[in-house]
């Protein structure tokens, strides 16, 4: 699963990458390298697809009685239990009462640069930043969220939760059971649109190719979510595979990948 990630590009940079406006909250929003469940992130819904917002990593269905932090959804629903990479069957995440309605209708990017993932029983005691090779950063997971009344306040809470699916070849690597959906960029679009049917919608939920991500270890300070700061990047390993020309996480820790001309090293 997906319970952490980074987000630390400038909010002028995602505005440019998505071709979307901050609203005034977002405008504001301060870079995350540990963010976690409960936590604020940003978003940009099919309902409102060319702004920028803040809503919580934690997703709760508008039937709820109480409010959740749902983080993950399942791609293949109640299929696929064992988790085998292997699997080709059936997405029935719509079959899921907790999703079927905000996959067809509402559905959201969350940008992020990279997340923070561990083999499956070690968890964060063994943590990894897993990223997109050739410097594809900021990227968007495929995500769902819905809006929640507190009928005792009325207060609006709008929450997310990132779609996960089978591991690929970097998070096998690591010995983790999942990965998050991480979208091409030619369908981001396509993702928020209305249009979409659900068939297409149930085809884009397909493992990131591994090929072209990387990880590389870093210290299980990060198992705090009251831990922030761009020392938690620090690697302390080599990356699972060899970067062909410059290695990122210098301009990932120090620079907050805010520009593509940071500072950077060439692999050890």
């Amino acid at each position: 699963m997906c319970g952490r990630y980074v987000i630390v590009t400038k909010v002028k940079e995602v505005e440019k990458r998505f071709n979307v406006q901050a609203g005034s909250e977002a405008a504001q929003f301060s870079p995350r390298y540990n963010l976690g469940p409960g936590s604020s992130g940003l978003v940009i819904t099919d309902k409102d697809p060319h702004r920028l917002q803040v809503f919580t990593f934690g997703y709760t269905p508008f039937w709820s009685k109480k409010r959740l932090y749902i983080f993950n959804a399942r791609a293949e629903g109640d299929k696929n239990k064992d988790n085998d990479p292997a699997y080709k069957g059936a997405r029935e995440i719509f079959l899921k009462p907790m999703f079927r309605h905000s996959i067809r209708t509402k559905r959201c990017l969350i940008p992020a640069d990279a997340f923070i993932e561990g083999p499956e029983k070690e968890k964060l005691s063994k943590p990894y930043v897993v990223y997109l090779r050739e410097k594809q950063r900021p990227f968007a997971f495929a995500g769902v969220w819905d809006e929640w009344v507190n009928k005792e306040t009325g207060e609006v809470h709008h929450g997310y939760a990132i779609i996960t699916t089978t591991s690929n070849s970097v998070t096998q690597a690591i010995q983790h059971h999942r990965s998050p959906v991480i979208l091409p960029r030619e369908w981001e679009s396509s993702w928020l649109s209305k249009e979409l049917s659900l068939e297409e919608t149930l085809d884009m939920l397909s493992p990131y190719p591994g090929q072209l991500m990387n990880a590389y270890p870093i210290s299980d300070a990060i198992r705090s979510p009251r831990h922030e700061g761009p020392e938690l990047l620090k690697p302390i390993g080599k990356p699972l595979l060899k970067e062909s020309e410059w290695s990122i996480t210098e301009e990932l820790r120090l620079d907050g990948m805010g520009s593509t001309t940071g500072r950077r090293k060439r692999n050890e």
